[in-house]
């Protein structure tokens, strides 16, 4: 095994103009490897950290794409790898916005879209880049599902469920796909100091209770920083964790423990 970290290629970042996943992308870039990274209507956010990756000297390369338009994620995986010649890592980071609600004040109308958002959605990207991977030699999926999948956290369903979903997903890749040399993972996002935490703070949504209440939570009293995220990240998708496929790290301060 060489020093680098990763294979000749790109990470391959959905959802990386995010205030997560910007992040994400920055921490690929630091630890050697170039980045794709896609955005879907904040071009401006992805232009942003295609920047910053290139200060590091590494290639970046951003592409517009909506999850729920499946020609258009498997152009996008053609893009990315003839301006990268391989994609060695797909780190799953694309959520919308999440309405917190109760189980028994879901619509079929909100349940439907939100299944479609990041279930369908991460379908379409693991149906799409998966061949070209095994004919690649391999390469590795990294999940950013939700920390609520240790302690259900009330009115989160809309995201933790389906990010649940994914990971049953996630774990049938790995199992399948291992003799392929292909790894695949999740990271347990807790409370991050970004995007939707910040937004939904913002609107009112998570008031002093409910930051008083999540803090008896936590075994770590503070919030996460996104670049923890990206720390995760980064090893599990890394020649460091060769040896790692189906499992979850909780990136979460000890949320539940």
């Amino acid at each position: 095994m060489t020093d680098a970290l990763f294979p000749e290629g790109a990470a391959l970042i959905v959802g990386g103009s995010g205030g997560i996943g910007r992040y994400v992308c920055q921490e690929f870039a630091n630890a050697g490897t170039d980045v794709a990274l896609t955005y879907n209507k904040n071009k401006d956010a992805a232009e942003e950290a295609a920047a910053k990756i290139a200060a590091t000297g590494r290639k970046a390369t951003i592409h517009q794409l909506s999850t729920s338009d499946g020609d258009r994620v498997a152009q996008m995986m053609a893009e990315v790898g003839k301006e990268h010649g391989r994609i060695h890592t797909v780190v799953y980071g694309a959520a919308p916005l999440t309405e917190q609600l109760y189980i028994s004040e879901f619509t079929p109308e909100r349940w439907l879209k939100s299944i479609d958002q990041e279930v369908n959605g991460f379908f379409r990207v693991v149906h799409a880049s998966l061949p070209l991977m095994k004919a690649w030699g391999g390469g590795s999926y990294v999940h950013l599902g939700s920390a609520g999948d240790s302690w259900w956290p009330e009115k989160d369903g809309l995201s933790v469920i389906p990010k649940a979903a994914n990971e049953a997903l996630i774990q049938g890749i790995a199992k399948e796909e291992g003799k392929h040399n292909i790894r695949a993972n999740t990271v347990l996002v807790g409370v991050i100091e970004a995007g939707m935490f910040l937004e939904l703070s913002r609107q009112g949504v998570f008031d002093q209770k409910w930051i008083d209440e999540t803090h008896k939570l936590l075994a770590l009293k503070r919030w996460g920083k996104p670049e923890e995220i990206g720390y995760a990240c980064v090893f599990l998708a890394s020649n460091k964790a060769l040896y790692v496929t189906g499992q979850k790290i909780s990136v979460s301060g000890g949320f539940g423990v």
